[in-house]
């Protein structure tokens, strides 16, 4: 493998910023020093720009097998490296759903020969697939699955005695989808009787409500703390949710832990005029109150990670009317520019930023020799231009879907460079791809 060395870069990580070297050898960071005089394959004069951790998305749909007229592995990680995520962690409700062993290995095999950004994936849980799910293994699989709310792919769990004994024995982490079955129809039913077919998608928020999300997940808390289950709660969308969780414990010694979400942290019931179903997702985007309240959570240490529950749809079932319309949508090429802009609106530091992006789903998750900038550690690393203003358009988004809920938005900062286990794979608006990406490891106590 080449080597590489990035010169008088501002490095951001583990809560310091500094200039300094940075030299990248068989896709390790061999050195970290304020000037390092050697030859290297490949030199990088990052004078001027911000180099943090690659972001670690621990929540994507990148839509294959089964579902590849919306996305691919291969669609969507070139989208996720050219916004600065080199890692992700994918969702198991393609189709047919990640519910067996030998389904789980077939997207592996997948993504060993097509995926520019590292990966894992999500081993799912249904109401019947316990035994399957204890034969997953620690070491190389993210977690374990739960929908305790249906959303795409119909994989809802609500049998009373499956969700104990998931959270009784399961392996590894538990990662839920929090939403109250019962309560979302019982709002269904009300609005149609209402207004009948014509619901308005500004209804959604009504219909998959805050009590929903809070009913939902106060039981998920409530089962893990009777369980010791290791529980990290998927795309928190209201205030009051993100007070179930606590930041008086060190994240490493947490047993329950909470995501926040890019669509969550930016826009707010409002947007519905304009955006309509394209800012569509399951949890819902809600008040101006529960956006800034999980802002806050993030800052304050009770929400632990930010992701973006990747989703891609195509703009045709997206124009569909609100009932028919899927929820979701694409974020990956986007997320950390998105948080880079609220950075310039004065709301989060870049300190923060890459704690919540890399070294803490790197904690959380106990991935092995990622997430952070260190000697010895995998050189996933994202070069930034905090002041390089782009536009975002269909030109310039690469989704399979090729819409974004953030087109016609002007960002401050660009993605320059991103590398991925020690290869360059997006570099002044070109992607790389003679390189894939490598299958994540993790160190389970």
């Amino acid at each position: 493998m080449s080597s590489i060395l990035i010169k008088s870069a501002t490095i951001v990580n583990e809560n310091k910023q500094f200039v300094a070297d940075v030299l990248v050898k068989n896709g390790l960071i061999e050195r970290i020093d304020s000037n390092i005089d050697t030859k290297a394959d490949k030199e990088i004069d990052a004078e001027g720009l911000y180099l943090f951790p690659g972001c670690i998305d621990d929540q994507v749909h990148f839509r294959e097998p089964g579902l590849t007229h919306k996305a691919t592995i291969y669609s969507e990680s070139r989208a996720a490296v050219a916004g600065g995520i080199t890692s992700f962690m994918e969702m198991p409700n393609t189709v047919p759903n990640a519910l067996t062993q030998q389904l789980l290995k077939d997207k592996y095999e997948i993504a060993s020969q097509t995926s520019l950004a590292n990966y894992s994936f999500y081993m799912g849980a249904s109401n019947d697939n316990l035994d399957e799910v204890l034969l997953t293994d620690t070491a190389n699989v993210c977690g374990i699955k739960v929908f305790m709310g249906s959303s795409t792919g119909n994989m809802l769990v609500d049998n009373p005695v499956t969700l104990e004994n998931i959270f009784a024995q399961s392996p590894m982490l538990v990662a839920t989808h929090c939403e109250d079955e019962a309560t979302i129809k019982s709002n269904l039913e009300h609005y149609k009787q209402l207004l009948g077919e014509n619901i308005p998608v500004r209804l959604h928020p009504k219909i998959r409500s805050a009590e929903a999300c809070y009913l939902s997940s106060s039981m998920a808390v409530d089962l893990a703390k009777k369980h010791n289950t290791r529980l990290h709660i998927l795309h928190i969308s209201t205030e009051k949710e993100t007070y179930l969780f606590d930041n008086t414990i060190p994240l490493k010694d947490k047993r329950i832990t909470a995501e926040a979400c890019i669509h969550h942290l930016w826009f707010t019931d409002e947007d519905y005029e304009t955006k309509g179903n394209l800012i569509k997702w399951n949890p819902a985007v809600k008040t101006k109150q529960d956006r800034d309240g999980i802002l806050k959570a993030v800052l304050n240490g009770r929400i632990d990670v930010i992701a973006t529950d990747h989703a891609p749809h195509t703009l045709e079932e997206k124009s569909q009317p609100y009932l028919q319309a899927p929820s979701g949508g694409p974020l990956v090429q986007h997320a950390l520019p998105a948080m880079l802009e609220l950075y310039h609106q004065h709301k989060i530091s870049l300190e923060q930023i890459a704690e919540k992006m890399a070294h803490n789903v790197a904690v959380c998750f106990q991935v092995e020799k990622r997430g952070f900038i260190r000697e010895g550690y995998w050189a996933d690393l994202v070069l930034v231009d905090l002041n390089n203003p782009w536009k975002v358009s269909t030109d310039n988004i690469l989704y399979k879907c090729k819409w974004s809920p953030f087109e016609g938005i002007t960002f401050q900062s660009k993605i320059v460079t991103t590398i991925v286990s020690g290869n360059v794979v997006w570099d002044k608006e070109q992607l790389i791809e003679d390189k894939t990406g490598k299958r994540m490891s993790f160190v389970r106590h």
